[in-house]
């Protein structure tokens, strides 16, 4: 989540961002979060008649497409590392989406969310080492606490495990995504490694899918759920982190929960108690204090 793991990417400077384009990078990474949770909505909507897995399958498969015929990605001229990198990103995207669309068909979106930040949070906190980064750890955990006094049994145990390891394959999403942005000109990894995960997903996808996959309505909002959840905001986060230090990129993707609280009270209509709604700001608020150490750590060695 911070310069610190990124080591190859040089942080962007006043002069290369300028404000302009600070403001343009953080309305590209505000837009992809609004854009990739109400994306999580509708694809709840598809569950009953495709599946978990036919969703994430139609997503990742239909965002392949549409992103390999708009970009037209060059199979030459890449080295062994640029390769990897994107098979790599692949994988993660593949892993992510699968997992965290296990987790929203159990648990509500807000909490979901809550509980898969926690993943570049502790990515963060390790980075940073330091006594104020724990204690940011320890506000997190006290929220996921809180969230835990509802009942983890209304959450559902394994929606709770599933979403911890969607959090995982979201903090090697932040690493690889800003990797495969300095190797790949434009989008070009990102449709590669969107076109990887959709064929590792498809198989499972085709078995629970089945026909359902090809009936026109289903298609339709498949493709609304393409280009909100992956097409739209990949791009745009892709975009962004070249153009602003990935500690502030890390501080805005922690107001995901809070969106997602949202789009599930608007789309599902999923209502939360007020306990759940304070644990959820509790780990948004430890969430950007542990970026904010981090960022300051990695930034102090340049001082000197």
């Amino acid at each position: 989540m911070t310069d610190t793991l990124l080591p190859d990417r040089p942080t962007p400077t006043v002069a290369s961002t300028g404000r302009a384009g600070g403001v343009g990078a953080v309305g590209m990474v505000l837009g992809g979060a609004l854009s990739v949770q109400f994306g999580s909505a509708v694809a709840a909507l598809l569950f009953p008649r495709t599946g978990v897995a036919g969703a994430v399958t139609l997503r990742l498969t239909i965002s392949a497409v549409l992103l390999l015929v708009v970009c037209r990605p060059r199979l030459r001229g890449h080295d062994r590392g640029a390769w990897a990198a994107a098979g790599a990103f692949g994988l993660a995207l593949a892993g992510m989406n699968s997992l965290f669309y296990q987790a929203i068909e159990r648990i509500p979106l807000g909490p979901a969310v809550t509980l898969e930040v926690l993943g570049p949070l502790a990515l963060s906190v390790f980075t940073a080492r330091r006594l104020a980064s724990w204690c940011w750890a320890g506000l997190a955990l006290a929220g996921v606490a809180l969230l835990g006094q509802g009942g983890f049994d209304r959450l559902n145990p394994a929606g709770v495990a599933f979403a911890f390891g969607a959090g995982a394959m979201w903090a090697a999403y932040i690493v690889l995504s800003a990797r495969v942005g300095g190797r790949f000109p434009g989008a070009d990894g990102l449709a590669l490694a969107l076109t990887l995960a959709a064929l590792v997903t498809l198989p499972l996808g085709v078995v629970d899918g089945g026909a359902a996959l090809l009936d026109p309505a289903v298609l339709a909002l498949g493709t609304v759920l393409a280009v909100l959840a992956s097409g739209l905001p990949y791009t745009l986060e892709l975009l962004a982190l070249r153009r602003m230090p990935t500690a502030t990129f890390a501080v805005l993707m922690s107001l995901g929960p809070a969106i997602a609280t949202l789009a599930g009270w608007l789309v599902l209509r999923q209502a939360l108690t007020l306990l759940e709604c304070a644990a959820i700001v509790l780990v948004i608020a430890a969430s950007i204090g542990a970026v904010r150490v981090s960022a300051a750590a990695a930034a102090r060695p340049e001082r000197r």
